[in-house]
């Protein structure tokens, strides 16, 4: 009888582990793929799924939230992540429930998505730039800037919009007027603040790409630093950026200070997006999701979404969220 009790308990369980995977599950998951700590070789099992009997890696994002037509930017306002999408629209999705507050209609071919503290900010391809108010998507204001505006980066007083064949325009985030326009290298596509600087990615005219950094009062030129081909995203770490070569199939990691490379590190996949969330630095891709940590650069995690492309990604303090591009959802993991 004490047989059957154990047992019965333990199916219970085991049932339980199932319909309600831990944290720690769910992280050991997204690293099923990466390679085992303090070894060169893969990890080939997950001893978390014993109580699924199944000992393959994972190759889904867990979560899936219905958004726009062909998902790219999204950003995280402190409470929801917005998400802007090729047929025009831009959507707002409650990041502790993947509720879809809203879905607000811009036109155009919507691409980066940066928040300012209370406002969103949604380049187009187009060639302008679309502010909405963060509590109701109410439209504030659409300004002009120039061809192909990429991910933008918001320094605490302006909002920086690359665009062009070479520059980054420098608009007023309280009322989105052109504090200036800067020349950088060829192809900018995305910028990020370091807390002090701007740092503009640019794709490069045949070579290597580059990371030029700015001076945010006036836009002066700090250095130009070369990276990877084709390179996409760029995140922050607090003392280091971070960047995407999306040709090259690396992650460059640069000193934010000088611009010196620390590191060239080889992720599967082709690299687009980035992220950094206190910890680690996650990689977007086509199809890949990499994780790296980010004192070493070490790969630790790659996740296969199935069917599709991944572009944008945020951090919202507890999830990391992804675009997946070819499916029309935004992913939590």
């Amino acid at each position: 009888m004490k047989i059957r009790v154990v047992i019965g308990v333990c199916l219970v369980l085991a049932a339980m582990a199932v319909l309600l995977p831990s944290g720690a599950q769910r992280k050991v998951q997204a690293q099923s793929q990466g390679q085992a700590a303090g070894s060169g070789a893969p990890r080939l099992a997950n001893p978390l799924k014993v109580a699924l009997l199944k000992w393959y890696n994972a190759n889904l994002v867990p979560t899936q939230f219905p958004v726009g037509n062909q998902p790219y930017g999204m950003a995280f306002d402190g409470a929801n992540i917005w998400v802007a999408a090729f047929d025009g629209t831009v959507t707002k999705v409650r990041a502790n429930d993947g509720d879809v507050l809203g879905t607000f209609q811009i036109g155009g071919a919507p691409y980066g998505v940066t928040f300012d503290g209370s406002s969103i900010w949604v380049s187009n391809l187009n060639g302008n730039v679309t502010k909405l108010r963060a509590s109701d998507g109410k439209v504030l204001g659409t300004f002009s800037v120039g061809s192909n505006p990429g991910w933008m980066a918001f320094d605490g007083t302006d909002i920086w919009v690359p665009f062009g064949s070479n520059t980054v325009a420098k608009l007023r985030a309280s009322d989105g007027s052109n504090a200036g326009i800067f020349t950088v290298g060829y192809s900018p596509i995305t910028a990020s603040f370091d807390g002090t600087n701007v740092w503009v990615i640019c794709g490069g005219s045949g070579g290597p790409g580059s990371a030029t950094k700015l001076r945010t009062s006036d836009g002066k030129v700090l250095g130009t630093f070369v990276v990877g081909y084709g390179p996409t995203g760029i995140a922050f770490d607090g003392a280091n950026m971070w960047i995407a070569n999306r040709s090259s199939g690396t992650v460059s990691e640069l000193d934010a200070s000088d611009g010196t490379t620390i590191g060239t590190y080889t992720v599967k996949g082709s690299p687009y997006g980035i992220a950094f969330d206190g910890e680690n630095i996650w990689v977007t891709g086509a199809p890949y999701i990499n994780e790296l940590r980010a004192r070493d650069g070490r790969l630790i995690g790659v996740l296969n979404p199935q069917a599709t492309n991944t572009t944008g990604m945020a951090f919202d303090g507890a999830n990391v969220w992804v675009s997946l591009l070819n499916t029309n959802m935004a992913g939590k993991l």
